[in-house]
């Protein structure tokens, strides 16, 4: 193997919020920049997933933001866009604290390198480490399932990831498939606008009354946790957490606008089917069928086991001790990976000595 053009002790991929929270903890205990630890960010600018958010989510629509380890977010307005708002916070938090990020800088694969270490491999350049910390996240790699005529179909399709704005689907006659959050949120934007709406889920959503609890919280963390630790693929958040039943969404499903279809069976040249022999006309369909985790550049680590996830312990890899995932599984979420990256510096330091 080719010698690497730095050296360091840990690199941590990705500036989000489990990224930063890990950086946060390595700084904090002592870990120099560049040659202690890097922050390689496959992004132009701060602020992880919350730069390409859809503009008309405001940060008061946002659920369970919190905090970055050492400063505050505060209380800015409400009113505007989260795409802003996050960025402008992460990027002053990387500002306060020397973070050593370096950017953008795109991760294409991390394997195993000389002297015990692991070699990440961007386009341009390489790092040897001897621990890494993956805060890769989900946005990078949106899901679309696959429907028998799905090429056929005439109209326009995209993923929540592309969507910008309610104004685009006017007049329009739009499917909007998921169950979660942000298909729900796109969902009661698009129906003022849209000539129809038609919502479809696999499951028949569940929605909960009353605030979550910390006892509610903990439990859910626990069953995803259960699932990584036998080497399981996460569980979607909304099938773990149900949605919360606001009073916006008690007013949309009484004005018939939440009115859940069972998942269709194909897909028309015009529309969706199902398999009583029930069309409906379409032009859009927008897929809000959430992400799936961003590892395809640890794929040379072989890591994937039978049961189709990576077996974990806590945020360490099991078959890997040298690798550490942050807002994976249990921890994909703002105060899960802020907890995350603390843990992982933790394990990192036992493991570097």
């Amino acid at each position: 193997m080719n010698e690497a053009d730095h050296t360091t002790d840990v690199v941590v991929i990705g500036a989000g919020q489990a990224g930063l929270s890990a950086a946060y903890h390595l700084r904090r205990t002592g870990f120099a920049n560049n040659s202690g630890f890097v922050v390689l960010d496959h992004a132009k600018r701060a602020g992880g997933a919350w730069q390409y958010r859809w503009p008309s989510l405001v940060l008061n629509k946002v659920h369970g933001l919190y905090d970055l380890p050492g400063m505050r977010f505060g209380t800015p307005d409400g009113s505007r866009p989260a795409s802003e708002v996050v960025p402008e916070y992460f990027e002053r938090f990387e500002r306060t604290f020397d973070l050593p990020v370096h950017r953008p800088v795109d991760v294409l694969e991390v394997r195993e390198g000389e002297d015990n270490r692991l070699l990440v491999v961007s386009a341009a350049e390489t790092w040897a480490a001897r621990a890494v910390i993956n805060a890769t996240g989900t946005w990078d790699k949106p899901f679309w399932p696959h429907y028998p005529g799905q090429e056929t179909f005439t109209g326009r399709q995209l993923h929540t990831a592309d969507y910008t704005g309610a104004d685009a689907f006017r007049g329009q006659r739009v499917v909007v498939v998921g169950g979660g959050t942000s298909a729900i949120q796109q969902l009661l934007e698009i129906a003022p606008f849209a000539k129809e709406t038609i919502w479809v889920t696999r499951r028949e959503p569940v929605f909960r009354e009353g605030p979550f609890s910390e006892n509610w919280g903990r439990e859910a963390v626990a069953r995803v946790d259960r699932r990584v630790r036998q080497g399981l693929p996460p569980e979607s958040v909304v099938s773990v957490t149900g949605l919360a039943l606001t009073p916006e969404i008690r007013a949309a499903r009484d004005a018939g606008i939440l009115d859940r279809q069972p998942m269709f069976d194909r897909i028309t040249p015009h529309g969706v089917a199902w398999a009583d022999g029930t069309e409906r006309a379409a032009d859009v369909i927008l897929w809000g069928t959430g992400f799936r985790a961003s590892l395809d550049h640890l794929a040379p680590l072989h890591l994937r086991g039978p049961g189709g996830g990576i077996r974990m312990d806590g945020t360490r890899v099991v078959a890997e001790p040298r690798l550490h995932l942050v807002g994976y599984g249990p921890s994909a979420s703002t105060v899960g990976a802020n907890r995350a990256g603390r843990s992982a510096v933790t394990e990192v330091r036992r493991l570097l000595g």
